[in-house]
């Protein structure tokens, strides 16, 4: 299935659309890793913090083994958790990704979070997660005193290394990017943020489009992924507004398509979640039409700046 790609600052081709593993259960995502290039996919948004990079890694070496498909063809991306921003734990926690991934190098190595946490040894508990101890009758989030920078510094030495081609950051602010730019010896090559027709965040987009940063959406669906966590309710669902609908039935498609479309067509990459087959192939067939400029517009006209992922 042919799909369109983004360009990377170092010419390298970034798939627009990805298969995103974050809440993918460890049962399923093998299978949905080979589902998933079966289908087309190239593209996989992975993390330390998801659980599942083991599984994955599995998916991704049947499909290699089979012939399926070459490493060179796939994208694949993991995050530094915040629990390993000082500089001396970033290389273990990439080797650590890489090793349960069956990979050699990364395609993007991103920071999940601004945000340093108390160092939690692999063996003490991985993935970490948010709580210092989870197990204490009050657990609460540690901090760590590890500037960005010293951070970035050892994300540009791994990227150096060859273990990840590309760098960048997930959940920045335009400002923060401002000062990575003008003080790092490599710019990061993406942005990963929360971005859906309910936070469209138009100036955080065009800066990175001016800065030539790829910019990378997730949950482009909206409120979907975050009913369990009782960050969202049903009632928050963008693929139940009227606007979805209404375009969705003028194209013949259903309401997440048409959200992908969005993304896709304002130069975006989208990494919506799915362990269902039939849904892999809805999420990635959005190359065969186009949004008018009034839809355009009229799906822009529904930033309410609503985030989901506020830790």
């Amino acid at each position: 299935m042919q799909q369109a790609s983004l360009t990377l600052d170092s010419g390298a081709a970034f798939p627009a659309v990805g298969q995103g593993f974050w809440k993918v259960p460890n049962a399923d995502a093998a299978r949905v890793a080979v589902e998933a290039i079966e289908v087309g996919y190239r593209h996989f948004d992975c993390a330390c913090d998801y659980g599942n990079e083991k599984e994955v890694g599995e998916g991704i070496s049947k499909a290699l083994e089979s012939g399926m498909i070459r490493r060179e063809e796939l994208f694949v991306t993991s995050k530094l958790w915040n629990t390993y921003h000082d500089p001396e734990h970033v290389r273990p926690a990439i080797e650590r990704s890489l090793r349960d991934l069956g990979l050699d190098y990364l395609d993007l190595y991103l920071i999940h979070f601004p945000i340093a946490q108390a160092y939690v040894p692999f063996e003490t508990r991985y993935p970490p997660g948010w709580f210092f101890d989870p197990d204490v009758e009050a657990p609460r989030v540690e901090l760590a005193n590890v500037p960005l920078r010293a951070t970035w510094e050892a994300m540009e030495a791994v990227h150096r290394a060859g273990l990840a081609k590309h760098i960048g950051v997930c959940n920045f602010t335009t400002g923060l990017l401002r000062d990575f730019i003008n003080d790092a010896s490599i710019a990061p090559s993406v942005l990963q943020v929360e971005t859906h027709p309910f936070l469209a965040q138009p100036k955080l987009l065009r800066f990175c489009q001016e800065n030539g940063i790829a910019y990378t959406a997730f949950s482009p669906l909206g409120a979907q992924s975050y009913y369990e966590l009782g960050m969202a309710d049903p009632s928050d669902s963008l693929l139940e507004h009227s606007v979805m609908k209404d375009i969705a039935a003028t194209h013949g498609r259903t309401a997440a398509q048409i959200a992908l479309r969005w993304g896709v067509q304002r130069g975006t990459s989208v990494i919506p979640k799915t362990a269902r087959k039939e849904r892999l192939v809805e999420n990635l067939s959005v190359f065969d039409f186009a949004l008018t400029d009034d839809e355009m517009g009229a799906i822009d006209s529904l930033d309410q700046h609503r985030r989901y992922n506020d830790p």
